[in-house]
């Protein structure tokens, strides 16, 4: 008996039926981003995997732990692309994008990899929505990126999102903030997680975001990143505020956002929806000044977020919005006979050409099959043709929803149907 061969583990098959609510979310995401000026960017799915050490952080752990990678016939070890915005500035820097006119606005739609524990809104394949922006520091850029975040919420019906934002800083003033935060932990070493204590030694600011009980208690009274500001850092996050509040976007600091990326800088972000479980979040963003030139390329202040589209569908569902209409066909036409079948072909083939969505028997059904089928599909018209039709030109056009009939010339059909 052959052994049954089942998809990895943590990834997902997506069939029509699903895969109109994504096509949905994706298009919305198209259009809102096209409004705020951004142009869509494609990257390789796999980079060197020394683009994601640098890039990312190699203490982080996205690198240490879930990285897909493997090495190719020439020992070259490549890595498939844990999150999009690496990709991008290597892709500008590569692509000599820092002379276009600025600033760079970029918006991708991509899988990505991370071997982590399967759940709800989390898998190890996962599909992004994310926007990248270059070449502007200032607190308005951070006000726009949080805005084409919001609208997109906004738009797709999500309900019961909050938007948390926060500070961590610069590379001026975050050692102080660091130093407070490692003295803080330090005092309370003995009680935190193993990995918590390794993270105290490498990234410290990680232990804020650990999702342990223990950890978090201890967190709520470990020091704030925004009271160890520069006065830039502070002044820039004040602004932010501001040019929110002009938007009417709401918003709630929250000095336990930190994001699990070495890149960000001063303003971190995200998108909140309490009622789908432990992943909640469905946005996060913020701020990455120094990327560009730790990867090479010029000094190009950058801000960006990604967006989880598993994620964006528990929101949907969660506020009642997911169901998407199934696509139904405005003409199903039932021939009888090999001749009735070619003119069948025909009149379905110019009403596609035309944009419409048209069936005809493709299968020899009786003539009572291909009606159950015509009904079951939604077709909104059918017309049967046979060797009588074809003779006299003419056939009974039935409309399904209110069952009345009338008799139409056959080779008028299409101009019916489209008047309809």
């Amino acid at each position: 008996m052959a052994v049954k061969i089942q998809k990895p583990r943590g990834t997902m098959d997506i069939f029509p039926s699903e895969a109109r609510l994504w096509q949905k979310i994706e298009k919305t995401a198209r259009d809102v981003a096209s409004r705020y000026g951004f142009g869509e960017i494609r990257t390789p799915t796999f980079e060197e995997l020394s683009l994601f050490k640098r890039g990312v952080g190699e203490v982080t752990d996205v690198v240490q732990k879930e990285m897909y990678t493997f090495t190719d016939r020439e020992d070259r070890v490549f890595a498939l692309r844990p999150e999009g915005t690496a990709s991008c500035v290597r892709a500008i820097i590569e692509n000599g994008k820092a002379s276009d006119v600025m600033p760079l606005r970029y918006y991708y739609i991509i899988n990505c990899f991370r071997y982590e524990k399967p759940q709800a809104g989390r898998s190890r394949e996962f599909f992004q929505f994310g926007t990248e922006m270059f070449g502007t520091k200032d607190a308005s850029a951070d006000a726009t990126i949080i805005s084409l975040a919001d609208t997109l919420i906004r738009e797709l019906g999500i309900e019961n999102v909050e938007l948390h934002i926060n500070s961590i800083g610069c590379p001026n003033c975050r050692p102080k903030y660091r130093e407070a935060l490692v003295n803080y932990f330090k005092a309370h070493e003995e009680s935190l997680c193993d990995t918590c204590k390794e993270r105290l030694k490498t990234n410290p600011l990680r232990v804020l975001d650990c999702k342990s009980p223990i950890c978090s208690e201890i967190a709520k009274d470990a020091p704030n990143t925004i009271d160890y500001l520069c006065e830039e850092c502070d002044n820039h996050f004040a602004e932010l505020k501001g040019y929110l509040d002009a938007q009417g976007i709401k918003y709630t600091v929250d000095t336990r956002i930190v994001r699990g990326l070495d890149y960000y800088t001063k303003t971190v972000f995200e998108f909140i929806c309490k009622g789908i479980g432990a992943q909640s979040t469905v946005c996060g963003g913020g701020r990455y000044d120094g990327l560009m030139e730790q990867l090479g390329g010029p000094s190009l202040p950058g801000i960006g977020f990604g967006m989880g589209l598993t994620r964006i569908i528990l929101a949907m569902q969660e506020s009642g919005v997911a169901d998407i209409p199934e696509n139904k066909p405005v003409l199903y036409i039932a021939p009888m006979g090999t001749a009735a079948r070619a003119k069948a072909m025909k009149i379905v083939s110019d009403l596609r050409a035309r944009g419409y969505y048209a069936e005809c028997d493709i299968s020899a059904r009786s003539l009572k099959a291909q009606m159950k089928y015509a009904d079951k599909i939604g077709a909104q018209y059918t017309l049967i043709i046979g060797d009588s039709e074809l003779e006299s030109g003419k056939a009974q056009l039935k409309n399904m929803e209110n069952s009345t009939q009338e008799e139409i010339e056959i080779d008028n059909v299409c101009n019916i149907i489209c008047k309809e």
